[in-house]
């Protein structure tokens, strides 16, 4: 079984992290949520405190097969300015480790060095960052280059957690996560239009019925 960390800083983008967290265990990946900041309750940046299963700068990473970075402001300005995250993350990305970053996290491994001659995305306004480390910025919603995933913004949450597990797990265990919570990529936003059009529809014709 494959072993994953992710780090929670306060400030965490917390949808991005449990989205994380809850899909991969689904996958059979043995995940650990490391606390930044010396306490395992972490407050997230919209105030929801999540319990850690251990501090960041208590844990042996050397059973680890994979390092995770939540977005989120100011989290991570928190994990940026953190040495084990730092530590934990060069020494993956130079191990061929799997690194992984979703949103504005991806500024994180480029402040590391790690992108450097990397394909990467991150969250649309901070492109600069990867590029002046000398990344190539991609602009998709997940990015896979090497060792290096990264992920666009919370709307990529599902599709970058995936494509961990399939990294981790293997195709068939992501592929049956995906089949079990339903996810449809793309299927929900195409009939917003249509349903915002039936909605309108209804009730124009429930205001016209009533002023008959």
């Amino acid at each position: 079984m494959s072993k994953a960390v992710i780090f929670f800083a306060p400030g965490l983008e917390e949808c991005e992290g449990l989205l994380c967290v809850d899909l991969l265990r689904r996958s059979g990946v043995e995940v650990t949520i490391a606390a930044v900041g010396g306490e395992k309750i972490v407050k997230s940046a919209r105030s929801i405190s999540v319990v850690a299963d251990a501090l960041a700068e208590e844990l042996d990473y050397s059973a680890f097969d994979a390092a995770i970075l939540p977005g989120g402001i100011p989290g991570v300005d928190n994990l940026k300015a953190d040495a084990t995250v730092r530590k934990v993350c060069t020494e993956f990305a130079a191990a061929g480790k799997v690194v992984a970053a979703i949103c504005a996290a991806p500024s994180v491994l480029a402040a590391f060095g790690i992108l450097q001659g990397k394909k990467a995305t991150v969250y649309p306004g901070m492109e600069d960052k990867l590029t002046a480390a000398g990344a190539e910025y991609t602009g998709l919603p997940i990015t896979l280059d090497g060792n290096i995933i990264t992920g666009e913004a919370l709307g990529a949450a599902i599709p970058f957690a995936l494509a961990l597990a399939s990294r981790l797990a293997g195709q068939q265990a992501s592929n049956a996560v995906k089949q079990g919570i339903v996810y449809r990529q793309g299927k929900a936003a195409r009939n917003i239009p249509e349903l915002h059009h039936r909605a309108t529809t209804s009730k124009q014709q429930i205001i016209a019925k009533e002023q008959r």
